[in-house]
């Protein structure tokens, strides 16, 4: 299993995380298998898009932000976070992902991303484990 580290610039943002996962697999030689990956944190997600059209990261934290508006006059939690809370529960914390001939298998279009809703934060972790055949 390895820790990955970044640093986030905004409150709501989805940092492609496609590459560093894998150069990992690669540098680990492992060819077919999976790997899990999953964020550390209440407030960040993980998920798979698409990766060619910036404007549906923008789309998709708009629509989030929408449904879960940032400030809601019967929110109690005490760090004011609610949204970001509900939202990494929408888009789910982890990702199973099939590794064919040391590649991720996704589709054209794809790719993971970290999802940050309650930033911008520094030391942002997420982890992948792989499972190997």
């Amino acid at each position: 299993m390895k820790t990955f580290h970044l640093t986030t610039q905004s409150r709501d943002e989805m940092v492609d995380i496609t590459s560093q996962i894998e150069t990992w697999i690669r540098e680990t030689g492992v060819t077919n298998g999976v790997a899990i990956v999953s964020s550390l944190h209440t407030t960040a997600g993980i998920t798979v898009n698409e990766n060619a059209d910036p404007d549906v990261k923008r789309d998709m934290i708009m629509r989030l932000d929408e449904v879960y508006p940032w400030h809601h006059e019967n929110d109690r939690h005490m760090e004011g976070n609610t949204a970001a809370h509900l939202k990494t529960s929408t888009v789910g914390h982890a990702q199973t992902l099939i590794i064919s001939e040391g590649r991720l298998v996704l589709g054209t279009w794809q790719g993971v991303y970290f999802c940050e809703f309650d930033g911008p934060r520094t030391n942002r972790k997420f982890v992948v484990k792989l499972l190997t055949d």
